[in-house]
C-alpha cells in the first residue's frame, strides 16, 4: 500500500508541533489515533521514521530523509490544487512571507492594508528573520533578502535595488557640525553593524578607493536599531534608502556627502524553491511590492 497525503500531513505535524498530543489537537483527533497513523505510515514504508519514548521523539536518518521529501510533495500538491481552483485568475490562500525586520517594517507593513483590499482572499503570514533560513523547514513561500545572494540552489527574482546613504539627524549636525569631506568623518561618532563586516564599508570615494571601512563607536546587529540611534542624534550612519526614505522626506535624517557617494545600490531579491511557474498569490505579492519599491528606490 502507498502512503496517503493525510498520513504525510500527520507525520509533518508531529515533527513541527513537537509532540503527538499537539498534532492530535491540531487535527482534532486523539493522540492514540495520531500514533496509529504514524505506525501505519511506517508499516507502509517498512522503516522507522521516529524513535518514540515516553519523554522524547527523535527522527531517524530515514525520517529526516522522508520529512524533506514529504514537505516537497505536499507543497506540490498544494500548488496543484491551487492552480486547479484558481483557473479563473482569482488569487487565494495562505501566503507566508519572510523578510529581514527593517524591510518588513518599512517596505511591507505600510502596504498591507492596500494589498488586502486588492486581494482579500489571500491570508498573509508575515515573519521576520535577519538570517538566511531554510524555506522548506520554516514553511515559507517566499523570502525577501537584501544584498548579494550566495545560495545558487534558490530561484530568485530581482525586486530592484536600493541606494545606500550617509545620514545624520539635524540635532546631531547642529551639535557636532556637518562633515564636508570624507576625511572629516574621523572626528565624528559613527554608527555601524556588529556582525556583517561588509556593511561597515561605506560607499564613499576617497584617496584609497570608493569604499570606506569605518570603525563604529556604537555597533548594532539590526539596521532598525541603527536607524533609531541616528534619529535620536547619536551619530552618523549608513543605511539603505528603502528604510530611510520617509525619514529623509520628513527631515528626521539628512543626507551627507552626496558628491562623494560612489552610487552603490543594494540588490533586493525574492527567493523561493519552486522553479516552475509561481503560484498566483506569490506572483501578485511580488508584483505589488516591486511596484511599491519603484516609487522610492531612486
Amino acid at each position: 500500500m502507498k502512503a496517503r497525503s493525510d498520513e504525510l500531513q500527520v507525520f509533518i505535524s508531529v515533527i513541527e508541533s513537537g509532540s503527538i498530543s499537539a498534532a492530535a489537537e491540531q487535527f482534532g483527533q486523539t493522540p492514540s489515533a495520531v500514533s496509529r497513523t504514524l505506525s501505519r505510515l511506517e508499516a507502509k514504508l517498512e522503516t522507522t521514521l521516529i524513535n518514540r519514548t515516553t519523554r522524547r521523539m527523535d527522527l531517524t536518518e530515514e525520517g529526516k530523509f522522508f520529512l524533506e521529501r514529504a514537505r516537497q510533495i505536499l507543497a506540490q500538491m498544494e500548488d496543484l490544487e491551487e492552480r486547479l481552483s484558481l483557473r479563473q485568475q482569482h488569487p487565494a490562500g495562505r501566503l507566508r512571507i519572510n523578510a529581514a525586520f527593517p524591510f518588513m517594517l518599512h517596505s511591507v507593513v505600510p502596504y498591507v492594508a492596500e494589498f488586502r483590499l486588492l486581494y482579500p482572499d489571500i491570508q498573509l503570514e508575515l515573519n521576520s528573520n535577519d538570517l538566511i533560513i531554510d524555506l522548506l523547514e520554516q514553511s515559507t513561500d517566499v523570502a525577501i533578502r537584501i544584498g548579494s545572494l550566495a545560495d545558487s540552489t534558490l530561484h530568485a527574482r530581482s525586486l530592484g535595488s536600493s541606494p545606500l546613504n550617509i545620514l545624520a539627524s539635524p540635532a546631531y549636525l547642529e551639535q557636532h557640525g556637518t562633515p564636508r569631506r570624507v576625511p572629516d568623518l574621523s572626528s565624528h561618532t559613527l554608527l555601524g553593524f556588529t556582525q556583517t563586516e561588509t556593511l561597515n564599508h561605506w560607499p564613499l570615494r576617497h584617496a584609497e578607493g570608493d569604499r570606506l571601512f569605518i570603525q563604529p563607536a556604537v555597533s548594532a546587529s539590526s539596521g532598525e536599531t541603527l536607524r533609531q540611534l541616528a534619529i535620536a542624534g547619536e551619530g552618523i550612519v549608513c543605511l539603505s534608502h528603502f528604510m530611510t526614505h520617509d525619514d529623509i522626506r520628513k527631515g528626521r535624517l539628512k543626507v551627507l556627502l552626496p558628491d562623494a557617494n560612489s552610487g552603490y545600490r543594494q540588490p533586493i531579491h525574492a527567493v523561493y524553491y519552486r522553479n516552475s511557474q509561481l503560484a498566483l498569490r506569490i506572483q501578485c505579492f511580488l508584483d505589488f511590492i516591486q511596484q511599491k519599491m519603484a516609487g522610492y528606490a531612486a
